[in-house]
């Protein structure tokens, strides 16, 4: 009997159907590359088709504003919690790019400091590394 290897993941409302490409401020010292995700040195990411995030998160609502903004954002995130992006020193830097793509969307002014704030209050507990154990590959015959 062959066995499956899996990890239990929590909800998605999202998938991309194309790849997605954007340069952005935030340069790792060395490029990143995951099976959904490529950051190189000159800040040029990459988001490859069938990544799955969750949209904009928090009491919001997912506008055609917001997607593209929060669709970079979990990326960047995710990188941190894989520790392949410093939270400490990352993080303030992809909430910005958030708010800016946001504004350039067409999203008001106000909308995005508000979302940009509740991002300084409460998205840290979904940057920081996550802990040993955390997605770990589970089996079944």
């Amino acid at each position: 009997m062959m066995t499956i290897y899996y990890r239990e993941l929590k909800g998605y409302k999202y998938q991309l159907l194309e790849d997605f490409q954007r340069d952005i401020p935030i340069q790792p010292n060395e490029d990143i590359n995951t099976h959904f995700i490529k950051l190189t040195k000159l800040g040029q990411l990459t988001i490859i088709k069938g990544y799955a995030w969750d949209g904009p998160s928090g009491p919001t609502i997912d506008t055609k504003n917001f997607m593209t903004a929060a669709l970079v954002h979990d990326s960047l995130y995710q990188l941190m919690r894989q520790s392949q992006l410093d939270y400490i020193i990352q993080r303030p830097l992809a909430d910005q790019l958030l708010k800016d793509m946001c504004k350039e969307s067409g999203m008001s002014g106000f909308r995005a400091w508000y979302v940009h704030k509740a991002l300084n209050y409460f998205g840290e507990k979904n940057a920081k590394p996550l802990s040993e154990g955390a997605n770990k590959r589970l089996s079944a015959p």
